[in-house]
């Protein structure tokens, strides 16, 4: 029996490189609008700020940092992190660092985090950076990209090539879903994942967890020569946020965190309140669908909904075969419903979807798979699903109660019907190498200042509730809403939500609590 949030529970924790990409690369945009400066600035550097360091991290956090161009209007470098916070002498490890200096006069760096975990912070900014913040973020602040520890471009995560990670994503089990067979069959390709990625990845694993990112973040701060961290996290990048002001609250300055993850709620409630958010989601999509004239169900959302569940059981039962020889089962093409829910830019790609499939072609469920899980032409743009795992299985932990499990799965079967029957499996992180760290609870960050907290009412990922309960446990936590679809609110033509966020981070005005944005 599953004692802890399963494969598809966990990997459903909001990827905000499926956020950015679905939003904007399946809207066609594809991060086009990239600012570009006709003489780039020269590149500087700060001295760092080491007030009240002790002398075992000194040579950490006294480091000078060597900026390289790295795009127009970007530089990059790295920084030298300790593998282990609470042994810092036991070795190090690399920290990729993007920055694209303000057009204006810099107030401060902003430091942001995507989210997953393991999405590229590097990437966000570099390719979108205009996605991630709005203009006037870009005049007055150095923004500030990085890959979190296990990550991209820092010390990665390294598990299978891109055959094997085709063959544990994509392949179809043998042994009839749900069965004791079934599991066991799934349950190997987990261990196979694991084995390898102990393998691969150079001892790192069991320091792949968000407190010792929460720290980094910190380190990262320090050596941009800032006194206290402006940040704007989304996604996962909420719970990295709240986490370091929590262990830092004397250096927490203007903190923004958009889709929040509760750190209190267990992995099992995680599961399960993200499966009611994403049926909510697709039902929303489903009315959309059939409104617009062209949508390949008919008649009321609920018979839309159990015509979409009697396509999810035939191509369970007979998969469709892609043109480049794969099979599309019933997983893949829920992780293409995933994708594109993320987003209502993306309902049109799910539409195109869903009427290839009735006619038996995956190519577009493929395409949508295939971006969520980072994959384009055979390969694998990064090591996300990776770097996923191994935070998901460290910071998670373990959870042995029958009965929590079996109501988790009652609530799920009945708030979302839908999306149910291919929710659940058996738990990837039961054959992890290392025992997980992490704990769950109530983050209040006493002694640090305002934080803003932006939950949308919609958002299937990290569903509104979520940020009600971060915005309610955090000392001085201020909500704001957006009233919409998709993931994440800040940034995505709500005027409301963005002059509040930005009239924050640039003056310091604390909106009122519960501004709600319609």
């Amino acid at each position: 029996m599953n004692t802890r949030p399963t494969s598809r529970l966990r990997r459903t924790i909001a990827v905000i490189a499926g956020l950015a990409a679905a939003s904007v690369a399946l809207s066609g945009c594809l991060y086009s609008m990239i600012p570009e400066q006709a003489e780039p600035k020269p590149s500087t550097t700060k001295a760092p700020d080491t007030e009240g360091v002790s002398a075992d991290l000194m040579p950490f956090y006294g480091q000078t940092l060597s900026w390289s161009e790295c795009g127009t209007g970007f530089d990059c470098t790295d920084v030298t992190a300790p593998l282990d916070w609470e042994s810092p002498g036991q070795g190090e490890i690399t920290l990729s660092v993007v920055r694209h200096q303000a057009t204006g006069t810099a107030q401060g760096s902003l430091l942001t985090n995507p989210g997953g975990p393991g999405a590229s912070g590097v990437e966000l900014i570099r390719d979108s950076l205009d996605f991630a913040v709005g203009a006037d973020l870009i005049e007055n602040y150095d923004v500030i990209g990085f890959d979190p520890r296990g990550v991209g471009q820092s010390t990665a995560v390294t598990c299978f090539d891109a055959s094997e990670m085709d063959d544990y994503l994509y392949s179809i089990p043998t042994a009839k879903r749900g069965s004791a067979q079934w599991e066991a069959e799934l349950l190997a390709g987990h261990k196979k994942f694991a084995e390898a990625c102990e393998a691969n990845s150079g001892g790192i694993l069991p320091y792949i967890t968000t407190i010792n990112a929460a720290r980094d973040m910190d380190l990262i701060r320090a050596v941009l020569g800032d006194a206290q961290l402006n940040y704007l996290g989304y996604s996962y990048g909420t719970f990295l946020g709240a986490t370091y002001a929590n262990l830092y609250p004397d250096k927490a300055g203007r903190l923004v965190l958009d889709g929040a993850i509760d750190p209190a709620v267990s992995g099992l409630d995680v599961g399960a309140t993200q499966a009611l958010g994403f049926e909510s989601a697709l039902r929303a999509y489903m009315q959309d669908c059939l409104d617009s004239g062209e949508c390949p169900f008919t008649g009321t959302v609920d018979e839309a909904m159990a015509d979409l569940g009697a396509l999810l059981a035939s191509v369970d039962a007979s998969p469709l075969k892609n043109g480049d020889g794969r099979l599309l089962g019933a997983d893949a093409l829920m992780t293409g419903i995933i994708a594109a829910l993320y987003s209502a830019d993306s309902w049109s790609y799910l539409t195109q979807a869903f009427d290839e499939a009735l006619q038996g072609d995956p190519t577009t469920a493929f395409f949508l798979a295939d971006f969520y899980n980072g994959r384009e032409n055979g390969s694998y743009l990064d090591n996300s699903s990776e770097a996923f795992r191994a935070y998901n299985c460290m910071d998670y932990p373990v959870e042995d109660d029958p009965n929590a499990e079996a109501a988790t799965t009652a609530k799920i079967a009945e708030g979302a019907p839908t999306i149910a029957p291919y929710w659940n499996g058996p738990d990837s992180c039961a054959v992890w190498p290392y025992p997980p760290t992490g704990t769950r609870g109530e983050i209040t960050a006493e002694g640090a200042g305002p934080i803003l907290v932006v939950g949308t009412t919609n958002d299937p990922a990290t569903p509104y509730e979520w940020s009600e309960s971060l915005a309610d446990q955090l000392q001085e936590g201020v909500l704001i809403t957006r009233v919409g679809e998709g993931h994440t609110g800040y940034n995505k033509g709500n005027t409301c939500v963005d002059g509040a966020v930005e009239a924050f981070l640039l003056d310091d005005v604390v909106p009122e609590d519960g501004l709600r944005c319609e």
